[in-house]
């Protein structure tokens, strides 16, 4: 949500290739495609190998529990400023558990009244590899003492992977999908930088 319009427009339905129509069939069964799959449409081969590592973030493979995910997603969409990253995240993090009130609580960070160790840990490792890409060796403990190696290292991918998204929707201008609203702060910032 950097910019008011699109730099690469959604591709429209009825303007599909057998390509593009066989990589959105599967994503059309959640519903409506979003808007960031409409655009990555565009670039078949890249949305084919970008859906295989999406898909490991956001499934049961990986060994982060969806809500702790959420928290790491929702850091990073608002650190990177991604008002399509945001929007569409908090609700799948409130169906990951998450309350409204920790939802905008993660906008605050770490300080944020309420936090456990765990989500603070999460939240102060979100921040330094935004800042550095590097989680110092007191974060990675504080991580460590709540997650296992595995859990650590999804944590590092998730947010690897949202900074990343973030980049491909604040870039290309991907825009909210029908019926979303931009939050008010991120609003703010983006009428600031426009």
């Amino acid at each position: 949500m950097r910019l008011r319009s699109p730099r690469i427009a959604p591709v429209p339905q009825e303007d599909w290739t057998a390509e593009q129509t066989a990589l959105a069939t599967p994503l059309m069964t959640r519903g409506p495609i979003l808007n960031i799959f409409r655009t990555l449409l565009g670039h078949p081969d890249a949305l084919r190998a970008f859906l295989g590592w999406a898909s490991y973030v956001l499934s049961k493979r990986s060994t982060l529990p969806a809500r702790e995910r959420e928290i790491v997603v929702l850091r990073i969409g608002f650190l990177c400023r991604s008002g399509y990253e945001w929007t569409q995240h908090c609700e799948i993090g409130e169906r990951a558990g998450l309350t409204k009130a920790e939802i905008t609580a993660i906008k605050q960070g770490a300080q944020a009244p309420n936090w456990r160790a765990p989500e603070i840990a999460l939240i102060k490792a979100c921040d330094e590899l935004h800042g550095d890409q590097f989680i110092t060796p007191a974060t990675w403990q504080a991580l460590s003492t709540h997650f296992n190696p595995k859990q650590c290292m999804d944590m590092v991918f998730t947010a690897g992977q949202y900074t990343q998204v973030s980049m491909i929707l604040n870039t290309l201008g991907v825009q909210l999908d029908e019926g979303q609203t931009l939050d008010p702060d991120l609003r703010a910032y983006h009428d600031e930088k426009n």
